[in-house]
């Protein structure tokens, strides 16, 4: 695990396999983290090198402000292009997670020819805030337990990670494993100052920025090969979001899993593996 330089901005990523095999590109939703490491270390036991890396304001990338972010959803695609330059190994397959599923599909639309293939996973085709009519919303009994639970005390370790673990029940995901993932996003997050932890922990530098001009109406202009990936049981962006997406673009394939919210489960790891590796 290391950060390298793009455009001025400090990006913290990590690598698994051979470096000269065909690049495989994860944006984390926020953090890298938001990939599991067994599915990392499959794809490239399938004969790719995968690098996975924290969007700014997370993990070991730059952190300046979460609160009030001087960037926009333009500029973390840009990120993601100008990485897969710098790493030097021709059009990447990029692939995003939750928000960084956004990012992914800015990146591929603004940044064409940096880009062989597209995977989202749990995402949806808008921007945070009311989605479009004909897209399911955040399940909203479900937002009402999530959100409406006390912050967790940001410097005790102990606090934030059962706070993670809280939530993916209520998301319907695995507590220990999230649980597990928080303590290492902790052991990452430089310093314990709450917005910053937050901000790692739940993403929620994403819903303060800028996320205009609206990019769904371009989705027809996608042509690499592209995989959607979609827990049946997500209730943070319903499958509805996915469909809408494998729809939209031309060729696109949905990969609907039947027993997973919004975390890629242990038991679909080969599944997805073998869907992504089948992208080229």
């Amino acid at each position: 695990m290391t950060t390298v330089d793009v455009h001025g901005i400090a990006l913290g990523v990590e690598s698994f396999g051979d470096g000269d095999a065909p690049l495989v590109l994860l944006a984390g939703g926020t953090t890298m983290l938001s990939w599991p490491d067994s599915l990392c270390e499959r794809i490239a036991a399938g004969g790719r090198h995968v690098v996975r890396y924290d969007l700014r304001d997370s993990g070991e990338s730059t952190t300046t402000d979460p609160e009030a972010p001087a960037y926009t959803l333009r500029d973390l695609a840009a990120d993601a292009a100008a990485l897969a330059d710098l790493l030097g190994e021709g059009p990447a397959h990029l692939a995003g997670i939750g928000v960084g599923g956004m990012v992914a599909q800015v990146a591929v639309l603004d940044h064409p020819g940096a880009f062989s293939a597209l995977t989202l996973v749990g995402t949806r085709p808008v921007a945070p805030g009311p989605p479009d009519d004909d897209l399911p919303d955040h399940d909203q009994a479900t937002m009402g337990r999530l959100f409406t639970r006390p912050m967790p005390d940001w410097t005790d370790r102990a606090a934030v990670t059962e706070f993670a673990a809280g939530g993916a029940e209520i998301l319907g995901d695995d507590p220990e494993a999230a649980r597990a993932v928080a303590g290492r996003i902790w052991d990452r997050t430089p310093g314990t100052a709450a917005p910053v932890q937050m901000a790692n922990q739940m993403g929620m530098v994403f819903s303060r920025l800028d996320c205009q001009p609206r990019w769904r109406e371009r989705l027809p202009e996608i042509e690499v090969p592209t995989l959607v990936v979609h827990g049946r049981r997500d209730r943070f962006f319903p499958l509805g979001n996915g469909e809408a997406i494998a729809r939209e673009i031309p060729g696109a394939r949905l990969l609907a899993l039947e027993e997973a919210a919004t975390r890629i489960p242990d038991e679909a790891l080969g599944e997805v593996t073998d869907a992504m590796l089948s992208l080229g």
